[in-house]
């Protein structure tokens, strides 16, 4: 995912507060404050470097490269950027994280596997020791770039 054209998304500025429970069918980028939950399933987020999220976030992707304080559901991707300030549990399919990023929590990578009686069989596996013993830690800061691979 790359950083995106005011075009393609929905812009929260530097200067916008939101409170409460924000949803949308569009990708969003946010560069103000998020307090409460964010709901872009089928789609992605960006906290840009100015933003400031304290929420739950269950979005298609996301990016964080500000500040977000809560777990994220991402049921493609997540991704944090060297200037990524994060804290909470990141459960996704892939996850990157740049060198550089802090980041406190747990990281539960989903895969997904053969449809089994019309329903999805998801598997969850635990990220890397290093990520684990590293999140664990109450001034860890990950300095890795994790890519699962997708088992084919």
């Amino acid at each position: 995912m790359e950083t995106p054209k005011t075009a393609e998304f929905a812009h929260i500025g530097k200067s916008v507060i939101i409170k409460g429970e924000l949803s949308g069918s569009e990708d969003l980028y946010v560069d103000g404050q998020v307090e409460g939950s964010i709901e872009l399933a089928g789609n992605r987020l960006i906290i840009g470097p100015h933003g400031q999220v304290r929420a739950n976030v269950n979005a298609k992707g996301v990016i964080v490269q500000g500040k977000l304080d809560g777990n994220i559901r991402a049921s493609e991707r997540a991704e944090l950027t060297k200037s990524a300030i994060a804290v909470g549990d990141i459960i996704t399919q892939r996850v990157a994280i740049e060198e550089g990023a802090y980041f406190k929590g747990k990281v539960d990578i989903q895969k997904e596997t053969t449809k089994t009686d019309g329903a999805k069989s998801v598997t969850a596996a635990t990220a890397s020791a290093a990520a684990s013993s590293a999140a664990a830690s109450s001034s860890a800061t990950v300095a890795m770039k994790i890519n699962p691979s997708d088992g084919k």
